[in-house]
């Protein structure tokens, strides 16, 4: 992977990362796998010093601990304090591990862990469709795809009140869906959606925080990579751990519509709408008015995205007939984006790019599959240490209800968003909790919504989510901006529009917890089931 790859090595759009360095914004990296995405700056001398200090207190502390649970306890320690030093993350996991398993059961445990741990990871057969839906994006995103779906979703929904940040929306929660590329749709949407909005008369603050929640839902919504990552650490069927995620995904981005256009109706100048309806920063002008959108432009729009359509027939098609497994759906629709590449690049070399997204995809998987050998090694600990089960303890003695230890969960991954990426939280969360998940009554479905959402809220969450800043890059271009100042106060200001409705959903979860299971219960029922 390289610096110009995200959580998948979704390739982000060179014409917007182009566009950050000619404002002489700083690129943000963006690699989050191996070697970790860290939203923080590499450490410097000091920050490394006194990290290194911890993690030798922290190997003295194992050694030396009276019990092993104490060196456990200490193995998370180092875990964090690797974290925050920005070492890769599947690093951050195996070296502490393995020297705890060491130092707790001597050679034999830790040579076994070491001979069965990276096959026992990643050699179950479901895990095989992560390399087919993170092709599949690879291709489409080489297609082109990113600006046809924002031109459609903008065309058809523009006639409404706030029509165009809900056009971005969808186009938004479709685009980070298929790439499986929160970063990545967010540099493209924003080039292309803000200068959009901002013709049309949108308040500076509602077109950057439309383009900052519009890649939430992505990561919920099949085919998700992390939903699949989820399914691995958690021991749960991958088919039904990708459904899960497509009510809640989709209800979150009709939630985020339904805001946009109250807007609309209620304070209709913030888009662009009502008498002298105007943007914050005065800059709108008679050359930069939006032409008028006819039926035909809508229809004639439609053509360019048929092959999308395509595949989501194929892959949600066969998955409800029961022609497909999950694995078999994954590698048809990676077929059907290969041929839809192919045509869509015809004459301009389309084997490159397909050679291209082969080799991101190669990187991308291995980097995921590290990852989860790191996961796995971690789980090894804790079991052995009996770590896991004491914290269990701890928790239920507490008393929470299953309501009040979510609204605590809540609360615990805003705050570890403002340090960690999404992976880096699941990874080290959830062994952690999976036992006490089944004590307080928590579906494994259900968590793996809850725990993927959270972790794309974190993205947006100030002071050092990663996707507030990418958006504040993008604006300083005067392409985007079109002569307007939007500061950073300007993009906090928006998120604290929007992330309320977040929250509200998140709340709305933990009491609907039958939204997240209905989905692979129909398919379940209607294809004879779907485990693979």
């Amino acid at each position: 992977m390289n610096a110009n790859t995200d959580l998948t090595g979704a390739p982000l759009p060179p014409e917007d990362s182009n566009s950050a360095n000619r404002t002489g914004a700083p690129k943000p990296n963006t690699t989050a796998l191996f070697p970790t995405g860290s939203r923080r700056e590499r450490p410097g001398a000091l920050a490394l010093t006194i990290g290194f200090g911890l993690v030798a207190v922290c190997l003295i502390g194992l050694f030396t601990s009276p019990s092993a649970a104490i060196g456990g306890a200490w193995c998370i320690g180092m875990m964090l304090v690797l974290l925050f030093l920005s070492v890769p993350v599947a690093i951050a996991l195996t070296v502490p591990s393995i020297i705890g398993v060491y130092a707790v059961s001597g050679i034999p445990a830790t040579m076994n862990i070491l001979s069965t741990a990276p096959f026992s990871a990643v050699s179950d057969w479901s895990m095989s469709v992560l390399p087919m839906f993170i092709f599949m994006g690879m291709l489409l995103t080489q297609s082109g795809l990113s600006g046809k779906i924002y031109r459609v979703a903008d065309h058809w929904f523009s006639w409404l009140p706030g029509g165009i940040g809900i056009g971005t929306t969808f186009a938004g929660a479709g685009l980070s869906a298929v790439t499986g590329s929160t970063i990545g749709m967010t540099y493209a949407l924003g080039r292309a959606g803000i200068p959009e909005m901002l013709k049309a008369g949108y308040d500076r603050r509602m077109a950057v925080g439309t383009i900052m929640v519009s890649g939430m839902t992505g990561n919920l919504i099949p085919p998700s990579i992390l939903m699949v990552v989820y399914a691995g650490i958690a021991s749960v069927p991958v088919g039904p751990a990708l459904m899960a995620g497509a009510v809640p995904g989709i209800l979150l981005a009709v939630c985020f519509a339904a805001f946009i256009f109250a807007i609309g109706v209620i304070a209709p100048k913030l888009v662009g709408r009502g008498q002298n309806a105007q943007t914050a920063t005065d800059t709108t002008d008679a050359n930069t008015t939006r032409p008028t959108t006819t039926w035909r432009d809508r229809f004639t729009s439609l053509t360019g995205v048929w092959g999308f359509a395509v595949i989501l027939v194929v892959l949600f098609g066969g998955m409800f007939s029961g022609i497909f497994t999950p694995t078999e759906a994954g590698a048809a629709a990676a077929l059907c984006s290969l041929l839809l590449c192919l045509w869509e690049k015809r004459g301009e070399q389309p084997w490159r790019k397909v050679a291209d997204s082969a080799m991101d995809t190669v990187a991308a998987t291995s980097a995921i599959f590290f990852i989860m050998i790191g996961a796995t090694m971690l789980t090894s600990l804790l079991a052995i240490t009996g770590l896991a089960p004491i914290l269990t303890g701890l928790i239920t003695d507490l008393g929470l209800s299953r309501i009040g230890f979510l609204l605590v969960l809540i609360v615990l991954y805003i705050v570890m968003g403002m340090f960690f990426d999404t992976l880096s939280m699941m990874l080290l969360t959830i062994p952690i909790l999976l036992p006490t998940l089944e004590t307080m009554g928590v579906s494994p479905l259900w968590f793996g919504v809850f725990v993927v959402l959270l972790g794309e809220f974190a993205m947006v969450t100030p002071p050092v989510g990663i996707i507030p800043y990418i958006v504040h890059s993008i604006a300083k271009n005067p392409e985007v901006n079109l002569g307007a100042t939007v500061t950073l106060r300007d993009i906090f200001i928006s998120l604290l529009w929007f992330l309320p409705v977040v929250v509200i959903f998140l709340i709305l979860m933990v009491a609907v917890p039958g939204m997240t299971e209905w989905l692979p219960d129909l398919i379940s029922r209607t294809s004879g089931g779907m485990s693979g």
